[in-house]
């Protein structure tokens, strides 16, 4: 729903949750230009339906800090609709086209958009202050803060950037994190110093101690997000998602009945490790591991042409697999869809041992 808010410019605002993060996107009422903050890698199309709905032009996207515990949208918006990607000066990001500094403002519109550097839960991380409202990534959360543990992370640093930074904000001051775990929509500045507990620390020293002490279970995505969201690289599920673009399947029960009927045509290629393949493979398969696929391709499959079906536990590396052949230029390779695992949840017949 657009809200308008009070001031000197309208606003469209909409908030996007995903699970407990918090994606946000601005437009200015009067040109129709919109910024989205802080874009979640599944959210890209319900990101896009929303401006359209609103009929607005999204202008840039941003992120208020490096990601370390979920995928950013940022440079694939970028990308998409050629416009720039927003950071702090100091984000490690390459893809970051457009970066502000304290104090600088983004002309959206007749939105202005002013960065705060709000370093302590990342190095690079600023909130965005626009028309009574700041979005505050994860340096301010509703009854919390962000987290001081993980890469580039300063307790200090964050006291300083709450009590001096987003303290001096007027107390009205809607307050939209990138994370909320418990449905609320916004807090105020306000609201958070009278109340939320980690604020009620005000000594910086017993500050840094709770913070330090927190001992936090890390994020389950920390190193694949914090690797993907500073270099632009692909996600598992992006590589997985390209590869099976790229590669037929085969079902369980067509392998099967074209095995009973001794297809001289097919080869199967079991590319699991040798333990596992040993331990139990479909009656005719070749055992060419993964890892030496691209070593051994042409000694071990030396038919270009040939039909060649690839079989792994759960059918993931076996996609990767078939893909990379047909890169080399195997035509025809397809992979097994649900993997050996699949194959033995209906009793299909295995064989135990090396290949022959």
């Amino acid at each position: 729903m657009a809200v308008s808010v009070p001031g000197a410019t309208q606003m469209i605002f909409e908030q996007i949750a995903t699970g407990g993060c918090r994606s946000y996107l601005i437009g200015c009422e009067e040109t129709r230009a919109a910024l989205v903050i802080d874009p979640a890698a599944q959210q890209i199309e319900h990101t896009l339906a929303l401006a359209s709905r609103h009929g607005l032009r999204i202008r840039y996207v941003a992120d208020t800090h490096t990601h370390a515990d979920h995928f950013s949208a940022a440079q694939e918006l970028s990308r998409r609709l050629s416009i720039p990607a927003l950071m702090h000066t100091l984000a490690p990001a390459r893809h970051a086209d457009f970066r502000l500094a304290h104090g600088e403002i983004l002309r959206c519109g007749t939105l202005r958009v002013q960065a705060l550097h709000t370093p302590g839960h990342t190095r690079d991380s600023m909130c965005l202050l626009t028309e009574g409202r700041v979005f505050t990534g994860d340096t301010l959360l509703i009854g919390g803060t962000g987290r001081t543990d993980l890469p580039t992370g300063d307790p200090t640093a964050l006291h300083a950037s709450l009590f001096t930074i987003l303290a001096a904000l007027p107390p009205d001051t809607r307050v939209h994190p990138a994370h909320e775990y418990k449905g609320r929509g916004h807090s105020t500045i306000g609201d958070e110093f009278a109340t939320n507990p980690r604020l009620q620390k005000r000594d910086r020293a017993a500050f840094v101690e709770m913070m330090r002490d927190l001992n936090l279970a890390a994020p389950i995505h920390l190193t694949e997000a914090l690797r993907t969201n500073m270099s632009g690289g692909k996600t598992i599920d992006q590589m997985l998602a390209d590869a099976a673009a790229a590669v037929p399947f085969i079902a369980i029960e067509d392998l099967h009945a074209r095995l009973a009927a001794g297809d001289p045509g097919l080869v199967l290629l079991d590319v699991r490790e040798r333990e596992a393949y040993e331990a139990g493979h479909i009656p005719g398969a070749r055992h060419l591991p993964r890892g030496l696929l691209e070593l051994r391709v042409n000694t071990d499959l030396p038919d270009p042409t040939a039909h060649i079906l690839v079989v792994c536990d759960l059918g993931h590396i076996s996609t990767l697999a078939a893909a990379t052949l047909r890169e080399l230029g195997f035509q025809h390779a397809t992979a097994l869809d649900g993997g050996l695992t699949a194959w033995r949840e209906r009793g299909l017949p295995l064989t135990l041992g090396s290949a022959p």
